[in-house]
């Protein structure tokens, strides 16, 4: 079946070769299962589901960004999950990659991050669901000023994580335009705004993929980026784990952006961290270009949001999504289940500027079980539905838009097919692929959102 092909998908510069296999339908075998489901009248059903087809990484990448990608390994376009935004006609999204295919494999005992395909870079994908397959119908590259691609690299020794190629052997250099694009929303003047879990940062982009400013904690330095680098953030953000930093944003009905830390910040240490339930939400305002606000969220217990699991290190924010002014949809999840949350904003600007941003305090704001109780105001929250009680939906749910006033897309991250370990590659290094796909499922809740 051939792809819709449109003045915008010429422009992104797509060959009419490529858009053909980007629409390629999903077989009846994948969507097996996908149909209508849930207790009725007490969670959400699935009234669509769609899944993009197999698409070569390099093909996708060079079509963009000429000569950009040598070989990708037998790695197919995915993880474009990371986030859903609507793009105003029915069925049509934004969506964001992030920063590539990655892995890890342990090397005398110590795990490595591995970048199969180095040169891909981050992109921006306009998605159309029609029936049971997901079209592309424009792709935009993120850029640096001069027109070079960012990468998805990271960014520097000591804060990131060390890159390697596809077998953990080979090093790779550090890039400080690296971005691990997470959370997108797109602004009424055409331009569009990014979280990345590496500074972590707020990325402001054109309409066309340049990055127009880059938004990171107080004391953070990115010597030698080719785009404009803007202290503007609490220098507390400076604590986020490795590969847990910003992955939630919404844009408030006034232009204000909320952003969200994918977890607890690791104040004192690591292990504080990894055993908290608090975690902090920053209100950016657009105009100003600074935080005005500072929240503080709490996690359910991980045993609620994932029952059977016991790790609380793997809760998460993934999705943050504006109701109204002053309310929110926060999406708690594990990668194998998620809990939406109606959640408020107070008028004030929270913790901004207190102790709890000091990372000195003792007691952290990380270490305490009963913030409240304790003076911190947490923001007030209520269920509006399990995820992980609608039969059907795929794990790791990224994105979330809402689409009426009881319906919503979703969309997960496929992580480009790649699985950790030595053996995610075969002995020639092309991908042993995971057979995960990227799908989009479309949701009616029980009752309207904003009711």
């Amino acid at each position: 079946m051939s792809a819709r092909i449109t003045r915008r998908s010429l422009a992104a510069g797509l060959p009419l070769a490529l858009l053909s296999t980007l629409c390629v339908a999903a077989t009846a075998g994948a969507q097996e299962g996908r149909g209508h489901h849930g207790g009725s009248g007490t969670t959400a059903r699935i009234t669509a589901g769609a899944v993009l087809g197999d698409v070569p990484l390099a093909g996708f990448s060079n079509s963009l960004l000429p000569g950009s990608v040598s070989d990708d390994r037998g790695v197919k376009l995915g993880g474009i999950g990371s986030d859903i935004y609507p793009a105003g006609r029915k069925g049509e999204f934004w969506t964001v990659t992030d920063r590539g295919p990655n892995g890890q494999i342990k090397i005398d005992g110590k795990k490595r991050r591995t970048f199969p395909v180095p040169g891909f870079d981050p992109a921006i994908v306009k998605i159309r669901v029609t029936g049971k397959r997901i079209e592309v119908l424009q792709a935009l590259p993120l850029t640096t000023a001069s027109g070079a691609p960012v990468t998805g690299l990271p960014n520097q020794p000591s804060r990131d994580e060390a890159p390697y190629g596809h077998d953990a052997r080979t090093p790779l250099a550090y890039n400080p335009n690296g971005l691990d694009t997470e959370g997108i929303v797109r602004a009424a003047d055409g331009s569009f705004w990014l979280v990345d879990e590496y500074g972590p940062s707020l990325v402001h982009v054109s309409a066309r993929g340049r990055v127009l400013a880059r938004y990171v904690p107080e004391g953070l330095g990115l010597e030698g980026a080719g785009y404009p680098v803007i202290k503007a953030l609490p220098g507390i953000l400076l604590n986020r784990r490795i590969n847990r930093g910003f992955e939630g944003l919404a844009l408030l009905p006034d232009g204000d952006l909320v952003l969200a830390v994918q977890s607890p910040l690791s104040l004192p240490d690591e292990d504080a961290g990894e055993s908290s339930r608090n975690v902090r939400l920053l209100r950016f305002a657009t105009k100003k270009q600074a935080v005005t606000a500072e929240y503080a969220y709490r996690f359910d217990p991980v045993g609620v949001v994932d029952p059977g699991e016991d790790d609380p290190s793997e809760l998460k924010i993934s999705s943050v999504v504006a109701l109204g002014p002053h309310t929110l949809l926060v999406e708690e999840r594990t990668d194998r289940a998620a809990r939406l949350h109606r959640v408020t904003l107070p008028h004030g600007s929270g913790i901004l500027g207190s102790a709890w941003d000091d990372p000195a305090a003792s007691p952290s704001y990380e270490e305490l079980t009963d913030p409240s109780a304790a003076g911190v105001p947490v923001l007030r929250k209520s269920l509006v539905v399990d995820l992980g009680k609608v039969a059907g939906l795929p794990g790791k749910i990224e994105g979330v838009a809402v689409t009426g006033r009881d319906t919503l897309a979703v969309i997960n991250d496929n992580d480009f097919g790649m699985t950790d370990g030595a053996d995610a590659f075969d002995a020639n290094g092309r991908l042993v692929d995971s057979g995960i796909e990227t799908s989009v499922t479309l949701l009616k809740l029980p009752r309207p959102l904003r009711g």
